[in-house]
């Protein structure tokens, strides 16, 4: 008798835990399988920045992976051994302003015990040896860990599984990029006996001819070395010893006296890159997240951050169009957006001069530039922005919708956590008002209010049930961002899917019958 799941994950990395946590909590039955016999322990992502943590909010595991990480407040940058400025990376309008140094089997961990509590285990040493996908759904052959095969027939299934992704092979879907030649990464986690500060909330960046040195506290006391430089012997796979990664890094900060002393166990790890993105991550009832569907040099701590995002983003539509609350076209802009996430990110990365190794003219040039550029307050904001990923959006969206309005917030970007008033005088933060479970209508009035009701005239009663509504006068601080009298209607991920003016009757009412069934 075949097996009959709701959804198959195939991979059970941070992103396929997060979707599988995101469809249990909308009640999915959700099958989880692994072909490794469990979560590894080795050196990977160490990092989950604002953006990501605010998606774990949402499946209710933030709070326990800020509780086992680091807060890093600051960041410094050194050229040549020399400080050229020290810069927040604290971010205001959100519950978590600054990023996280966990190590990723640790973020694992705790979402393996978020999804446990929400029903069955991983099904670890589970390899999915064949996919096929027809118009109603999917199957998946299984082998186990005592090579018995099985079929699970599902209505959808998602190929978390990383580079060599079977579903993506099996879709014939193109990865479409290439291998970043002459570009590796070595990093041992350790203490050192150095001349720099060892702050607790400090990341510090070295740069040297041919070498950038990225050091991040972690929990226990220790740090991350995180090392991008030259290729000189591409055929070499060995994880670097410590006197190889003792001497890089006295190149990169100019202290020949620096001293390592590993971790116990050591954790060490060499690695080089493709540039790679899918051609789609839908085809029917398959789709693709994290790894399998994206891939680059890990500049700047994103590749875990995306997918935890892209998740966040899939849970929601899937369960919808699952539910059929929406049409089944809420899944191609999954496809869209976190394609264009992909590039945008992959795009920014490989122009990130100061995580790459420089040769002399762009050395001598952050040499000059640098002390300038880190103490502007421009560039600071910018860099906060991109690395938290608050500035990434879905502007260009079929879902996101804008009818009139004023100010920057626009459809299709992340809503920030701004302080307002409700309908009793109470002073709320907006994210508070928000749910992954829904969507949310906000009506921002004047400092008086206007009279108007949250919900605008005319709005179909069938659709009421999918929504919150409430009625807001922005604080000081967020009127700037939302003038009084717009109407957003805001994502279950809490980006805004429409911006209309709030007495507009018609424009929640189209955006309604054009993706809810």
């Amino acid at each position: 008798m075949v097996e009959v799941r709701d959804v198959v994950v195939v991979g059970a990395g941070p992103t396929g835990l997060a979707l599988a946590i995101a469809l249990r909590r909308y009640g999915l039955d959700v099958l989880v399988v692994e072909k490794e016999p469990s979560t590894k322990s080795e050196a990977r992502a160490c990092v989950i920045w604002q953006r990501a943590l605010e998606a774990l909010r949402d499946l209710g595991c933030a709070e326990d992976l800020v509780g086992a990480g680091v807060e890093v407040r600051r960041g410094s940058f050194r050229v040549r051994g020399r400080l050229c400025g020290e810069y927040d990376l604290a971010m205001p309008g959100t519950a978590f302003p600054c990023p996280l140094a966990i190590e990723q089997d640790a973020t694992e961990r705790l979402l393996r015990g978020r999804l446990r509590a929400l029903g069955e285990d991983v099904g670890w040493g589970t390899e999915a040896v064949a996919v096929r996908v027809g118009a109603d759904g999917a199957e998946a052959d299984l082998r186990g860990p005592d090579g018995r095969g099985r079929t699970v027939a599902c209505r959808w299934i998602v190929g978390c599984e990383g580079a060599h992704s079977i579903v993506r092979k099996t879709l014939g879907i193109p990865f479409e990029g290439e291998r970043r030649a002459g570009l590796q990464a070595v990093q041992i986690n350790a203490k050192p006996d150095w001349r720099f500060p060892l702050d607790r909330d400090l990341a510090q960046i070295f740069v040297q001819r041919g070498v950038s040195l990225i050091v991040s506290p972690l929990p226990g006391g220790t740090s991350r070395f995180f090392a991008f430089r030259d290729d000189p012997v591409p055929r070499s796979e060995e994880p670097p010893g410590v006197e190889e990664m003792r001497a890089l890094v006295a190149r990169a900060t100019g202290d020949p006296d620096v001293r390592l002393v590993p971790t116990d166990p050591p954790w060490t790890n060499r690695a080089r890159f493709h540039d790679r993105l899918a051609a789609s991550l839908r085809h029917g009832a398959a789709l693709l997240a994290g790894d399998s569907a994206h891939l680059w040099a890990p500049i700047g701590g994103h590749g875990l951050n995306v997918g935890l995002c892209a998740a966040h983003n899939l849970g929601w539509k899937l369960a919808a169009v699952h539910q059929g609350r929406c049409r089944e076209e809420l899944l191609d802009t999954y496809s869209a957006e976190q394609r264009r996430t992909a590039a945008g990110v992959m795009r920014d990365m490989r122009h990130n001069i100061i995580e790459l190794p420089p040769g002399p003219l762009t050395l001598a040039a952050l040499s000059l530039a640098a002390p300038v550029v880190i103490g502007s307050r421009w560039a600071e904001r910018r860099t906060r922005l991109m690395m938290s990923d608050f500035a990434r959006h879905h502007r260009p969206s079929a879902l996101s919708a804008d009818t009139a309005g004023r100010g920057p917030l626009r459809a299709g970007d992340r809503l920030p956590d701004l302080a307002v008033r409700d309908h009793d005088g109470r002073r709320r933060r907006l994210h508070e008002l928000l749910s992954y479970r829904r969507w949310t209508l906000l009506v921002f009035e004047g400092g008086d209010g206007d009279g108007r009701s949250a919900e605008p005239p005319g709005l179909p009663e069938r659709y009421r049930a999918a929504f919150e509504a409430f009625r807001v006068r922005p604080e000081a601080d967020a009127a700037g961002a939302v003038p009084a009298g717009t109407l957003l209607l805001v994502r279950p991920d809490g980006y805004v899917g429409l911006r209309a003016a709030a007495g507009d009757r018609r424009a929640p009412a189209a955006y309604l019958e054009r993706w809810f069934v």
